[in-house]
């Protein structure tokens, strides 16, 4: 059986060190709340009926919120699309209930030489133990060995990757030698309360009852999700905020 080597061309290996995050399709609003939560008592209601009474509305999201009946806040549904590195993605999906993932794959076509390599108002220095730890500025000469260090691996890591594709070697084989600083992209679909299980663990907020201390680059990916969930179920956003961004 013939093969056909893959081109050992493509474009030139670049850096990133920011992710990006779109909204790409919605269903999702503070009424889809309230609907889920009037049900019991007062059965089926119109747009219109819960709109008589912002201020009861309100109240009766922010109870839901603090007293943790949370499924009402599973009937909304949000995708978004995100490009970050890879190790980014292995963090992510550790979230498991309420989310549903679909992520470029490495098999079935050949990846783009796209690496991260942070920024310079990245934190570099770990000091402390697990737990009580804190991140503090790195030195020039840090930063400096940090692009140096990363740049090279990559651009050897991507010209071995190319010469195992032009070489006729599967690309589920060959993907092996690129490292975890690839960016990939997923469609990621949730819902407002696992979106906010998934906050709570995932961004550093000066509201929050109990202390999280995420990896910066997926913070980065959660601060924009949020900003996207702010603008389409503000009550609830503000119940979360109100309630020390504790999922219900």
């Amino acid at each position: 059986m013939s093969h056909t080597p893959e081109s050992a061309e493509s474009a030139p290996v670049s850096f990133r060190s920011e992710v990006t995050v779109e909204l790409v399709k919605h269903s999702a609003a503070d009424s889809d709340v309230l609907w889920a939560a009037r049900v019991s008592t007062a059965g089926e209601q119109s747009l219109e009926e819960l709109r008589k009474d912002p201020e009861r509305s309100k109240g009766l999201i922010n109870y839901l919120m603090r007293d943790r009946h949370g499924s009402p806040f599973e009937h909304n549904s949000m995708t978004f699309f995100i490009s970050a590195p890879i190790f980014v993605f292995r963090e992510f999906m550790r979230h498991r209930v309420g989310w549903s993932y679909n992520e470029e794959s490495g098999r079935y076509r050949q990846l783009e030489p796209v690496f991260y390599v942070p920024g310079g108002s990245r934190k570099l220095v770990q000091q402390g133990r697990p737990g009580k730890y804190e991140f503090v500025e790195g030195t020039p000469a840090q930063h400096e060995l940090t692009t140096r260090a990363m740049e090279d691996s990559y651009r050897q890591a991507y010209a071995a990757y190319q010469e195992m594709l032009a070489a006729g070697v599967a690309r589920e084989v060959a993907r092996a030698v690129l490292p975890v600083g690839l960016f990939s992209s997923m469609y990621a679909t949730c819902n407002a309360r696992s979106l906010m299980h998934f906050l709570g663990l995932r961004t550093q907020h000066e509201l929050a009852k109990v202390p999280s201390f995420p990896q910066r680059e997926i913070e980065m990916v959660g601060e924009q999700m949020e900003a996207h969930w702010a603008e389409l179920m503000p009550l609830t956003y503000g119940a979360f905020n109100a309630n020390g961004r504790i999922a219900p």
